[in-house]
C-alpha cells in the first residue's frame, strides 16, 4: 500500500473514528475499549503494514481489496438483511490469516436499534450497532461453537457482569455496493480482526 494511499485512509477513519463523535455508545463502552477504538487507525496502519513483512495463510490480494478503499457512508436501511462474511486475521503472531470459507451473518432490526451476528462457523459473534455520521460502532462479544451466546459484558456489572477477553469494539463502514468492513482492534492472536462483508 502506497504512503499517499495511506495517508488519506488514516485520515478518513481518524474522522470517523473520533472518540467524540461516538456518545451515543460511551456509557456502555469499557474504557480499555473506548481507548482500542481511538487508536484504530494506528493498529490498522501496523497490522497493514506487518503483512508485508513476513509470510501468512490466505488469499493476500484480500488484503488489499478491503483494507485499501476508504470508508463510505452507508444508511441504515442498506445494512439490513443477510450477508456472507468472512475473516481476516492482521498482525500479531502470524503477519495475515485471509480465512477462505465464507459464513452467513445478518444485521436486523430489533426494538433498541440494529444488531449484527455471525450466524454459523467454528467462531461466532453478535453485537450492537450504533450509528455515527454514517459510521457504525459495533460493540460485541465472540464466543466458540457450542458455547453459549455471550454478549458484551459493558461497563457496569448490570450491563453483563464483568469484563471479558472476549468483549469486541469494531468500527464498520462501506467501502463499495454491497460491501462492508467491520474492523475489530484485537486483545488476542492478532493485533486487528477483519469482517469482510457482500451479498
Amino acid at each position: 500500500m502506497g504512503v499517499g494511499i495511506l495517508r488519506v485512509f488514516l485520515t478518513a477513519a481518524i474522522t470517523l473514528a473520533s472518540t467524540s463523535a461516538f456518545a451515543s455508545w460511551q456509557d456502555r463502552a469499557t474504557l480499555a475499549d473506548m481507548d482500542r477504538l481511538d487508536d484504530l487507525p494506528q493498529i490498522r496502519f501496523l497490522a497493514v503494514d506487518q503483512t508485508h513483512s513476513g509470510f501468512g495463510q490466505g488469499d493476500v490480494r484480500a488484503i488489499d481489496r478491503v483494507m485499501k478503499p476508504e470508508s463510505r457512508t452507508i444508511p441504515r436501511r442498506a445494512l439490513l438483511g443477510t450477508w456472507k462474511c468472512r475473516q481476516i486475521k492482521l498482525g500479531g503472531i502470524s503477519s495475515y490469516m485471509v480465512y477462505q470459507d465464507w459464513f452467513r451473518c445478518r444485521i436486523r432490526r430489533d426494538r433498541n436499534g440494529l444488531v449484527f451476528e455471525k450466524l454459523n462457523g467454528s467462531q461466532l459473534m453478535s453485537g450492537r450497532l450504533y450509528e455515527e455520521r454514517g459510521a457504525w460502532v459495533y460493540l460485541g462479544a465472540s464466543w466458540v461453537k457450542g458455547e453459549g451466546r455471550h454478549s458484551y459484558s459493558g461497563r457496569a456489572p448490570s450491563l453483563g457482569g464483568t469484563v471479558r477477553s472476549d468483549d469486541q469494539i469494531g468500527l464498520l463502514t462501506g467501502i463499495g455496493n454491497d460491501h462492508l468492513r467491520l474492523e475489530i482492534p484485537a486483545t488476542q492472536e492478532s493485533l486487528l480482526d477483519v469482517v469482510e462483508l457482500t451479498r
